[in-house]
């Protein structure tokens, strides 16, 4: 069992951790981009391209199902989206998106401690993923843990700081805590 203060100090330190192998080199240009003050292209197109590789497999059956998955997701059949997840976690385990999935599924659920065991897998996988981090971020302010929801979504802006819908959720994390601790 991982602790929302275990995966913290895990996400404080992400910008020390390189990516597992495997995961697809044309990221590295993708995140350069994205981090930039000025990107050459909108942002969101840079975010875009890095969700779509993501959520890509060289398995199109597996890209299928997740893709699948995200849809139950959207719709809120959770069940029906754990069906399809489950299976590709056991299959593809190098897989980040398929773990971020999970654990998307887990918060959902009101299952932190299965969300917190994701979101870390994920993030050993690809530590530059903004929307696990983020996750993370959601499930402490859900629990009342303003702090590390506020640590959890400056790391995700330092990563990527073009999330607009971060910065309001961060000025009234500080404004309620009256200091920023990251």
């Amino acid at each position: 069992m991982v602790t929302p203060g275990q995966l913290l100090k895990m996400i404080v330190s992400l910008g020390s951790r390189r990516p597992a192998a495997g995961q697809p080199a044309a990221l590295d240009a993708l995140f350069r981009e994205l981090a930039a003050k000025r990107p050459r292209r909108p942002p969101q197109e840079v975010e875009n391209e890095i969700w779509a590789i993501w959520a890509s497999h060289p398995d199109q059956a597996a890209g299928q199902r997740l893709e699948l998955a995200t849809r139950a997701i959207a719709r809120e059949e959770l069940a029906r989206a754990r069906r399809l997840i489950e299976p590709l976690v056991g299959e593809y385990p190098h897989w980040s998106e398929a773990w971020n999935k999970r654990a998307t599924i887990s918060y959902l659920e009101g299952r932190d401690t299965e969300c917190f065991a994701d979101i870390r897998r994920t993030l050993e996988l690809e530590p530059r993923h903004f929307g696990a981090v983020c996750g993370f971020a959601q499930a402490c302010l859900r629990r009342g843990e303003k702090a590390a929801a506020l640590t959890g979504f400056e790391v995700a802006l330092t990563i990527n700081p073009h999330l607009t819908g971060v910065w309001p959720a961060v000025h009234d994390l500080r404004e309620s805590l009256s200091v920023s601790i990251h």
